[in-house]
């Protein structure tokens, strides 16, 4: 087994031990999701749909959206600050794999334990109260699994970015708490982002923020053809790119401004 693989099998294997805060997280995504879906279908006020998504769409983003939540993990992830602020990170220098891809591999195997448990209850709990939206085109489902694995590395690269600021500031939680109220708003989260006025979605698209959460359920959902869930794809994987080269021009320039605090 490869390294890399070694890692991503670690990281699965560390949150199967995390049961009940894995159980809690679902139950607390679910009970949201019945909050969000009803706030949503108020929009909709009995009509045919809002901002083109329809009954069934609204509550699968909805409730789709609250297991992809656990998946992509938006905020809460602090390991690299903290190994920063305590000292810990030089020992991470010095393993044969650079930092960005072991915590990569890590980040990759809690998203996979996500997939089985953080997904899967808030999807069966809106399927038994609410009409889901099933896909119609075969080519959807492929899309869609590509397009959240994606989601998680746009996510993970964001949130190295910001734990790499402990390099210069030591403590993070500024920048984590902005990361953390952007990420709620600006992602699709608290409302889908057609809802937003049209110049608004215009400059959100030109973030990684969108990126994360919207376009992935915007595949699922099939808002637009396949053409549409393509270029969606096509959008995430320029963002991997971008964002995974800079976090390596970051991690060197912080390795040189390295002050290690403690032991």
């Amino acid at each position: 087994m490869s390294p890399f693989a070694a890692l991503i099998w670690g990281g699965f294997r560390r949150h199967t031990t995390y049961r009940q805060a894995t159980w809690a997280a679902a139950f607390t995504n679910s009970v949201f999701g019945f909050l969000k879906c009803y706030l949503l279908f108020a929009v909709l006020g009995g009509g045919p749909e809002a901002a083109g998504y329809d009954a069934e769409q609204l509550a699968t983003f909805v409730w789709v959206g609250q297991g992809l939540l656990g998946i992509v993990l938006l905020w809460g992830w602090t390991d690299l600050a903290d190994r920063v602020r305590t000292g810990d990170v030089a020992a991470d220098l010095l393993r044969p794999v650079r930092p960005l891809w072991s915590f990569l591999a890590g980040d990759l195997g809690r998203a996979g334990h996500a997939t089985f448990t953080r997904l899967l209850v808030p999807v069966a709990v809106g399927a038994v109260f609410f009409d889901l939206y099933a896909p119609r085109r075969l080519v959807t489902y492929p899309f869609a699994a590509i397009s959240v694995l994606l989601a998680v590395v746009v996510s993970f690269s964001v949130r190295y970015l910001v734990n790499l600021t402990a390099f210069w500031l030591l403590d993070v939680r500024g920048v984590v708490t902005a990361w953390m109220i952007a990420g709620n708003v600006l992602t699709g989260l608290t409302v889908p982002l057609p809802f937003f006025p049209g110049w608004a979605q215009a400059l959100l698209w030109a973030t990684p923020f969108p990126w994360m959460f919207q376009a992935p359920l915007d595949i699922l959902i099939e808002r637009g053809g396949a053409g549409h869930q393509a270029l969606l794809v096509a959008g995430q994987t320029g963002w991997v790119a971008a964002l995974l080269g800079c976090c390596l021009l970051a991690e060197r320039r912080a390795v040189r401004r390295l002050v290690v605090q403690g032991g």
